[in-house]
């Protein structure tokens, strides 16, 4: 390899960067929904009155998509690290499977988040 030229990064750099990513949008998400919460409850508001506030609201339902996409992510990242580090569970067909457990779990949050729009 030639001097000054960078080497390509490899699959774990980019699993890192997505899982600090992901991380970083969850920890922001997890704020704005608990103080919502807080605020809505504070504020005397019923589930009734918050699904009609959060119904149609394009705002809510991309916040909840970015959300759960998030956590399926950095979840199945986790539990990847997890089961290669403890259980020796590696290689692109594990690599590939937690990537379905982790979009699955996002689509379960997904279905949610459009069930609260719809």
């Amino acid at each position: 390899m030639r001097a000054g030229r960078p080497r390509p990064a490899t699959p774990g750099v980019h699993l890192w960067v997505v899982q600090r990513v992901t991380a970083m949008l969850l920890g922001i998400a997890v704020v704005v929904h608990l103080v919502t919460i807080v605020t809505a409850v504070r504020g005397g508001l019923t589930a009734r009155e918050i699904l009609d506030r959060t119904q149609g609201n394009e705002a809510w339902l991309l916040f909840y998509v970015v959300f759960a996409l998030a956590a399926g992510l950095h979840g199945a990242i986790g539990l990847r690290n997890i089961a290669a580090e403890t259980i020796g569970l590696r290689g692109r067909g594990a690599d590939l499977a937690w990537l379905g457990i982790g979009l699955l779990m996002a689509a379960f949050g997904i279905r949610a988040a459009i069930g609260l729009y719809a």
